[in-house]
């Protein structure tokens, strides 16, 4: 029966020469990594001939190194994969450091790595590099429609493109409300008997806005108390009660501005003798 001829490859990085297989050379395309110095190479290319071959003088001009190979070569096992450590100096040496090893030693599976990237592994990348931008988008739109009021509010440019948008989502632009009463003020605040009506009471206040955007209008709770402070009557007062029938409730107070306020309030059915005013946001 006929032998198979013994096939070396050698790394063009380190010169280490493997004996390899048919089918070693067929996985992968022929794509090896040298275990020794980690060179990737092809290794069908990188083939090379131990056999020792005749030189003439006419072909002296057309020896190729690269296809017979070197002259002396190295040959490397599993060893050569992992840290030598260094022996004490009064050992004695026990090989000779000149003397090749056998070639059946050396461990194909440990001395080669196969370098072609998987299928799954790019489509996983490219569904990673196009999930990515959408989330962050997605992430961004998200809250710019939570917080569309302070973001026309702090830059008004903004507001026709927000305005626009919310017509499409089905939202709405509002001014901001000032839940912390920060920029929102009543000031002047007076209640006074009518001497042309006997049981009627005016109310003058004015509140004032100190913020550099418009704010919502908010509601303002009147209530008259007696002698001890305990409340007699109250009443909540919106917007469209206390500021008039001319302003635009929807573009808020403006900014730094000044809602003057005057009420007449029927009191004849109860006896008072003070009153309080504050404003909230229902």
């Amino acid at each position: 029966m006929e032998i198979a001829e013994e096939k070396f490859t050698r790394c063009p990085g380190c010169h280490t020469v493997f004996r390899v297989t048919p089918q070693q050379l067929e996985m992968r395309e022929g794509q090896v990594r040298c275990g020794h110095c980690k060179t990737v190479f092809d290794g069908v290319r990188e083939q090379i001939s131990l056999a020792p071959q005749v030189r003439s003088a006419a072909h002296d001009d057309a020896y190729d190194e690269a296809v017979q190979g070197p002259p002396t070569v190295t040959l490397r096992n599993a060893q050569a994969l992992h840290p030598v450590h260094p022996e004490p100096a009064n050992a004695k040496a026990t090989e000779n450091p000149e003397a090749e090893e056998d070639i059946s030693e050396i461990a194909y599976e440990e001395r080669f790595a196969w370098t072609r990237p998987s299928k799954t592994r790019r489509s996983s990348s490219a569904l990673l590099g196009v999930a990515i931008p959408v989330l962050v988008i997605a992430l961004l739109a998200q809250l710019l429609f939570h917080y569309r009021d302070a973001v026309a509010a702090r830059w008004p440019a903004s507001k026709p493109i927000l305005t626009q948008a919310c017509a499409l989502a089905g939202c709405t632009i509002k001014p901001l409300r000032d839940l912390a009463m920060q920029y929102l003020s009543i000031d002047a605040s007076d209640l006074q008997a009518d001497p042309a009506h006997k049981g009627l009471l005016i109310l003058m206040a004015s509140v004032r806005s100190h913020a550099g955007w418009p704010l919502a209008y908010p509601d303002l709770e009147f209530s008259l108390t007696d002698t001890n402070g305990a409340t007699v009557v109250r009443r909540v007062l919106t917007p469209s009660e206390y500021a008039g029938g001319t302003l635009d409730l929807a573009k808020g107070i403006p900014a730094n501005g000044e809602v003057p306020i005057k009420l007449f309030i029927d009191a004849s059915a109860t006896t008072q003798a003070g009153y309080t005013l504050y404003m909230f946001y229902p």
